[in-house]
């Protein structure tokens, strides 16, 4: 039998450009707690967060509209809990989801190789042979 783990929800402070109130989101994630993520999880993570900042922007916009993880910034950084945040930015704005507790090297590193996969595939869906 599959373990079934529990959602994952963790706040979005999102800050769009030209806006001057932050507004708190909540994500949810299928994935249970951080420590038991991999490169799927951490994906969905950061689809999530993006999609949070563009519905932030346009409430209207499809739930289920496609992202791509290209162009937008990011890091991993430390709160002084001991745990850490993923912050991510975009043209239209900027947002720090978080805190998980996970190690700031291991997220950084899931994320690295989530965004490499991602660029591989972006290269693949684009070649002609």
């Amino acid at each position: 039998m599959a373990d079934i783990l529990s959602p994952m929800i963790f706040p979005v402070d999102i800050m769009l450009k030209g806006r001057e109130k932050a507004i708190v989101e909540s994500i949810e994630v299928a994935h249970g707690e951080p420590a038991t993520w991999g490169e799927e999880a951490v994906r969905d993570v950061l689809v999530a967060v993006l999609r949070a900042i563009a519905e932030t922007e346009n409430p209207e916009m499809a739930r289920e509209k496609q992202v791509v993880l290209h162009g937008f910034s990011w890091i991993v950084e430390p709160t002084s809990e001991g745990q850490v945040v993923i912050g991510i930015e975009i043209p239209m704005g900027a947002a720090v989801a978080g805190p998980f507790t996970m190690g700031q090297q291991e997220l950084d590193a899931l994320i690295g190789r989530v965004l490499r996969a991602e660029r591989q595939n972006m290269v693949a869906v684009s070649t002609i042979h």
